[in-house]
């Protein structure tokens, strides 16, 4: 298989993995009304990979492979590489307005650096590296779409895994075989687990301690593995109402939380399992999160350059978008979305190569900085928007439909803004209601909010990994001396 069409995406939907919303399972995900116009959304994405117009940027012949992959699965050893990979992030991430942070991009793109890592895995052992290499060729030949699962339940959290009331809650290894792992309990957050091919698991945070062995693997399984079950948060997706929910209605991307009942992973699926100290280690040593972070930051970019947008339409349908408040608001979040935009830029000219497998990296600082701007910046553009439209969030029609109803030509005139016909305002205001008010968007504020995890962890990490703080360090000291 070479890169698929979303009529391929679909179809590899369809197989009868154990799918539950609201207590009843789903037979088919591409159908249930719930799900099936996000899976539109996504399949969608598939087929710009054909698209003439984004063929080149979304794909290329890869000669490791011999045939055409998706542009995210390529190792990137070029800056013209990186800038391509750059590209093709940006056309996946305006489709859905940078409202899908699991797009199948991100989780290609983490493959592709666990792959390139090859010698981290066989400090566990060949075989395993082997496996993990052979695994990012399956998946990219095959153009599948990954999610992952990281997260334990939340239990109690003063205790470690082990020292719980029911420690085989969470996903732990019960039993070792000759035809792989015998796994069993749960994990969470599993975003777009419903419309995923198949599952990433390894664990995270990396704060694993002596005594948590069991918990500590890394494995993936196809989503209709048998005793694998995903059950699903409620749909924020208002299905057939576009118009009035029209982010909602496209791009809810599901999250949900997997349930392993003494599922059987073969060990040609198994990369690590059950040592503490590689897998504490993997998060950095892997260099994942240069290769991730380049994505998320493109994606963030986008997405904080469509709230912009709204933000100035909803000040200009207001008539106040010059008064100085306003004014300030404005330069405010462009300076935030140019922030995000120049980290990721930044990032690719400072990029280096990593001398035990040639791979072009970019610069983790720079990209650091990005990932720590995105939890206050995010929900400071959504708070301008609440500031600017003010009520008029809160008297909007029920349904855009109103406006062909006998009532129609009182909202149209009610409406009205400045230079703008009640119609178009409403819908206007009905998109920013989308992003500031509804389930969907206080979902969006919290995801950016804690997509990095710990924000204070954060800070910490980036001051304790900070490369060129040697630098300044001695420039300081050598202004010491000289006094």
């Amino acid at each position: 298989m070479t890169i698929r069409t979303g009529a391929e995406f679909m179809a590899g939907l369809r197989d009868d993995r154990e799918v539950w919303y609201d207590g009843e399972r789903v037979r088919d995900v591409t159908a249930f009304e719930p799900f099936a116009a996000s899976v539109r959304s996504l399949a969608t994405l598939y087929d710009m990979q054909h698209d003439p117009q984004h063929r080149d940027i979304l794909s290329v012949d890869c000669p490791d492979f011999g045939e055409r992959i998706a542009r995210p699965f390529e190792i990137p050893r070029t800056p013209e590489q990186l800038r391509l990979k750059r590209e093709s992030y940006r056309l996946w991430a305006e489709a859905t307005c940078g409202m899908m942070g699991r797009s199948p991009d991100f989780l290609n793109v983490m493959m592709a650096s666990l792959a390139a890592k090859r010698s981290f895995f066989a400090e566990f052992s060949a075989e395993r590296a082997d496996a993990m290499v052979a695994y990012y060729r399956h998946v990219a030949k095959n153009d599948l779409f990954l999610t992952h699962a990281l997260l334990d339940p939340q239990l109690d959290k003063g205790k470690l895994r082990h020292q719980q009331d029911d420690p085989t809650i969470t996903l732990h290894v019960k039993a070792r075989t000759r035809e792989g792992l015998v796994v069993h309990g749960a994990k969470r957050i599993a975003t777009a687990a419903p419309y995923a091919d198949e599952l990433l698991v390894w664990p995270f945070p990396p704060t694993f301690q002596p005594g948590e062995e069991p918990y500590a693997n890394v494995f993936a399984v196809p989503m209709n593995t048998p005793g694998l079950k995903t059950i699903c948060r409620p749909s924020f997706s208002h299905p057939g109402r576009r118009r009035d929910y029209p982010l909602s209605a496209q791009f809810d991307e599901m999250d949900a939380t997997v349930v392993f009942d003494n599922v059987l992973v073969p060990w040609e699926r198994v990369f690590l399992h059950e040592d503490i100290g590689l897998l504490n280690r993997m998060y950095r040593d892997t260099r994942m999160r240069e290769l991730t972070a380049h994505q998320t930051n493109v994606r963030l970019e986008t997405k904080l350059g469509f709230v912009y947008a709204v933000l100035l339409r909803v000040a200009q349908a207001a008539g106040i978008d010059t008064r100085a408040d306003v004014m300030q608001m404005l330069g405010e979040a462009i300076t935030n979305l140019e922030a995000i935009r120049n980290t990721t830029r930044s990032a690719e000219l400072q990029a280096t190569v990593d001398p035990d497998n040639g791979v072009l990296y970019p610069d983790l600082p720079a990209l650091q900085c990005g990932r720590a701007l995105g939890p206050t910046v995010y929900p400071r553009a959504v708070q301008m928007i609440r500031r600017v439209a003010g009520g008029g969030l809160v008297q909007l029609p029920n349904s855009m439909h109103e406006f062909d109803s006998p009532i129609g030509g009182d909202l149209e005139k009610a409406l009205r803004g400045a230079g703008i016909g009640g119609r178009d305002k409403a819908q206007l205001l009905r998109l920013a209601w989308d992003i500031c008010g509804s389930e969907f968007g206080a979902r969006h504020e919290l995801y950016e909010m804690n997509y990095a995890g710990d924000y204070g962890a954060l800070l910490a990490g980036i001051q304790r990994e900070y490369l060129r703080k040697p630098y300044y360090l001695a420039h300081l000291d050598r202004f010491l001396d000289s006094l």
